[in-house]
Parts: C-alpha cells; structure tokens; sequence
C-alpha cells in the first residue's frame, strides 16, 4: 500500500507545500482535496475516485474545483473515470455545493455523486472498510480509520486532520495499532493555548495522542504554512516519547505501508 502525500500544508500553501490532500491509487481513495488535489491526474490507476472529506473549510475542498481539469487529463491519457463519489458530513457536502459549486463561483458542473456520512457507522469502498469518529475542531471535523484484509494481511490507516488531539480511551482503541496515523500537527508547543482556541494540534499533543493509540509509524502534516524551517513541528520531541517511526509528511512523499 502507498500513499502518496499530495498536499501537506494546513489554511494555505506555501513555496514548498500546497494545502492538504493524500491519494492511495490502489484503491482509488483520496482523504481530503485542498490545493494539491492537482497533482491527482498522473497517479489514477482505478476507475473509480472516492474522496473523504473531512470537513468543508476551504484548505480541505478548494481542490474539487480542480477535478475538471483532473479527469480531462485522465481522459486524454485514455484512462476514463467512470464514478467520482465525495462522502463527507451531509452538512459539509450542502456547504460546499451550495457554495463553493455555487454559479457565481464554480460555472461548471462537477460531475460527482455526492454520498452523506451521518447514517453509516461504516461503509466500502472497494476492498477497504471505512469508519469514521467526529472530532473537535470549528464547525465540527471527523476523522477516518481505513481498514484492508485482504489475502490474510490486514492494513490501517488512521486520518486524523483539524483536530486539536483526541485523549480519550474510546478514541485510542478506535485508532489502535495504525500501520500509518495521519495526524495533523499545525503548531508547535509555545502556541498550545492558540491551538486550542482555533481546534488545532500541537507538539506534546500529538506525542499523548501517539502514546495511547500506539501507531506503528506517525506521519505528521497539516503543517503551519508560516513555518518554513526543516524542522517545523519540534520532532525531535516527539520522537523521543515513541518506539513508532515518526515522519514530517512533505509534498511528493510515498509512505509505503
């Protein structure tokens, strides 16, 4: 399995990171579509597209006004997209075609179904079970576990982005054992207070949420866009409370799991 780390920044891109989007083209499944949605057409091997959304604000959606240009270029290298389906809050689908797809913004229509969350505890995607948990962030955010078992190997993946760090036990055993944690970490430990007025993550957070769900490896992003040094999120600190690998996601990366 490979998931290829398409946009990693969090609120806008910089120089170097366009805003949050992660693609697995085996399985056709992208976890959110910020700006680095565009970087999609080129790894589409399925003929489906499934896109988890985990919220509606602009850094996680911006992107769908992309997949035009995404599924021309498919079309032009002979490898046609028969379903694009976006799941998310039934809520947060209405705000983005209400708004975002509105006329007076988006003149074009994004051939996509649209498939609400709210009733389904859990739902396919393939070979791929999905589950999802709310989180606390603005407006509300969830975060989604993805489960293969397929020829007896079982994988996980945990996508936890917009969250200012679950600690509960329920949510622990939920993530548990994660082949990858996606967890966002947009600030670092001298801005804590920040993080959790405007539902964000810090440093130490992200390690007490790590300690308890035990991932096997932590792949960190949804990085601050104003911090720009090779080491924005204090990593070091994490690392030093964890057995698991710990990675700064970066635009272009593979994680192979």
């Amino acid at each position: 399995m490979h998931l290829h780390c398409l946009g990693t920044a969090g609120y806008h891109p910089n120089e170097t990171r366009h805003t949050s989007c992660y693609f697995l083209p085996k399985s056709g499944i992208v976890l959110d579509a910020g700006s680095g949605a565009f970087r999609l057409a080129d790894l589409i091997e399925t003929e489906t597209l499934d896109i988890l959304l985990s919220h509606a604000h602009l850094d996680h959606t911006l992107g769908l006004t992309f997949l035009l240009d995404v599924l021309y270029q498919c079309e032009q290298r002979k490898h046609s997209i028969s379903t694009v389906r976006v799941w998310g809050e039934a809520a947060k689908l209405d705000a983005v075609k209400n708004n975002l797809l509105s006329d007076l913004i988006f003149p074009a229509d994004l051939a996509c179904e649209w498939r609400p969350i709210d009733d389904l505890p859990s739902f396919a995607i393939g070979d791929c079970k999905v589950v999802w948990r709310a989180q606390d962030h603005p407006g509300g955010s969830v975060a989604y576990r993805l489960d293969w078992a397929k020829d007896d190997q079982a994988k996980r993946l945990v996508y936890a982005s917009d969250t200012t760090g679950d600690l509960s036990d329920e949510h622990a055993d939920w993530s548990r054992g994660a082949d990858v944690l996606l967890h966002e970490c947009y600030f670092q430990n001298s801005s804590a207070t920040w993080a959790e007025k405007t539902g964000h993550t810090w440093t130490e957070r992200v390690a007490d949420v790590a300690v308890k769900s035990q991932p096997k490896h932590l792949l960190l992003t949804h990085i601050n866009p104003l911090e720009t040094s090779e080491d924005p999120v204090e990593i070091e600190q994490i690392r030093s409370r964890l057995d698991c690998e710990v990675t700064l996601a970066t635009d272009h990366a593979v994680i192979e799991f």
